[in-house]
């Protein structure tokens, strides 16, 4: 008996190991973030820790929701997915309502809780996903159909997407219309279906960016960077300038220009710069290889997954982290149109930290649940 339970203890300890790297890089990235913003507010006289002490009130609130997440019955709180679904679309109302959802730079993305403001976009895609999750699941012997198998799902990431381009946010739109795509795709939508369907979604996304003065002229400034440096393209010019003065090991901590007011949203956006022009290549290269990693952690565990429904909804919330990550990286890089989307974990702001927290606490939730044994049959048709 008393080899019996080291060995055990042992066993469990070592199958536990993606998790925890995964969760010390979640908790590195945080603090990476809290250092720059930190460096960030040294730039605000009078206000020198704000910055970092209201993420550090939103990381604890973030921490606290991750474990209410992680307790959670998600099987029982499958009963409430039309109540979910009807709850985001009711904040996706009320956020366009003059009076209710705060307008800041022309958008009307927020809601004003007293102190805070929520952006409930950070919400709806995480309700996306879970209701997508859930009515694909309990779909799988219609899955191949053209109405239950593409156009009712279709509809629901319509619904969604649509609602974030009239706040405007085009690319948060984009990436619930992606990750929604992606998600019936995995849960066997025919590519017949599928296929012309994205195309027709991307030119009329063009259409739409075309006939918004706003951001087409991100995509000429895009185009030609050096040109419009001083126009349309300053922000990423700034950036990119950022980068190069860091090189390998950055200029140290609170030693970066850009921050002084030369790079707009330094403490959002655009942190990654930031983060390249103080700590240099190696830092950046830290950001881009903890994201890959928590990436392949999370895809090396899919094979564990008991039912579509599990299956589905931790790829979703992967997609989601890694792809705003992704864009986010890209747009500070150069390597796509400037778009203010959030890099997790890393940047200022509560609604998208708590938002990434939850994804992360319905992930563990999944995992504690799934045990070690690869399936050896194909998914429950009616999970």
């Amino acid at each position: 008996m008393s080899e019996t339970v080291p060995s055990s203890w042992f066993q469990r300890l070592w199958r536990s190991i993606p998790e925890l790297l995964l969760l010390l890089l979640v908790l590195s990235l945080c603090l990476l973030g809290l250092i720059m913003l930190s460096s960030v507010g040294q730039m605000q006289p009078g206000r020198e820790m704000v910055l970092a002490t209201k993420q550090s009130l939103w990381l604890a609130i973030s921490v606290l929701g991750f474990f209410v997440t992680l307790r959670l019955n998600l099987e029982k709180f499958r009963e409430l997915t039309p109540l979910i679904a009807a709850v985001a679309l009711v904040l996706l109302i009320l956020v366009l309502i003059p009076g209710i959802g705060s307008k800041v730079n022309g958008a009307r993305r927020w809601i004003n809780l007293g102190p805070m403001n929520v952006q409930v976009s950070d919400f709806a895609k995480i309700a996306l996903v879970f209701v997508m999750a859930h009515y694909l699941a309990i779909q799988q012997r219609h899955i191949h159909e053209f109405w239950r198998g593409f156009i009712l799902p279709g509809i629901l990431i319509g619904v969604v997407a649509v609602s974030i381009m009239l706040q405007p946010d085009f690319g948060t739109a984009f990436l619930c219309a992606a990750v929604g795509g992606c998600l019936m795709f995995l849960a066997g939508t025919r590519m017949i279906f599928l296929v012309p369907t994205a195309m027709l979604f991307l030119s009329l996304f063009a259409v739409a960016v075309y006939h918004d003065p706003v951001r087409f002229a991100r995509i000429m400034s895009f185009l030609d960077v050096e040109g419009n440096r001083s126009e349309g393209a300053y922000q990423l010019w700034q950036g990119l300038l950022a980068f190069g003065v860091g090189g390998v090991n950055g200029v140290g901590i609170g030693q970066g220009r850009q921050q002084m007011a030369f790079l707009p949203e330094a403490h959002t956006d655009f942190i990654f710069p930031i983060i390249g022009e103080e700590l240099g290549l190696l830092a950046t290269s830290f950001v881009v290889m903890a994201f890959l990693t928590i990436f392949l952690i999370i895809m090396l565990r899919l094979r564990y997954a008991p039912n579509m429904f599990q299956f589905l909804l931790v790829i979703g919330c992967g997609f989601l982290l890694i792809l705003q990550a992704l864009i986010n990286c890209g747009v500070a890089t150069g390597l796509l149109p400037t778009k203010g989307m959030s890099l997790p974990f890393i940047s200022y702001g509560g609604s998208n930290l708590l938002s990434m927290f939850l994804m992360l606490g319905i992930m563990f939730n999944c995992f504690s649940e799934w045990g070690q044994q690869k399936l050896k049959r194909p998914f429950n048709v009616e999970s």
